[in-house]
């Protein structure tokens, strides 16, 4: 059995729609980007960044890590 994926805590409006354009709707699913390359989409700043953070956190989860 999969293991139950969380929804993306709800940000700005711009951030949500940059997320979901780009095909991001789990939180599990940001443990496979850098925070640098979520930035890159029009709408997501540093704020939605540090609020991404805090609720991977919450989950025991992180961003990748660059390699």
């Amino acid at each position: 059995m999969k293991k139950e994926e969380t929804l993306l805590p709800t940000i700005s409006k711009p951030a949500n729609r940059a997320l979901h354009e780009a095909g991001y709707r789990y939180l599990e699913q940001l443990t496979q980007v850098e925070p640098a390359d979520l930035l890159k989409l029009h709408g997501v700043g540093p704020k939605a960044i540090r609020i991404l953070t805090e609720e991977l956190a919450k989950h025991d989860l992180l961003f990748k890590q660059k390699s």
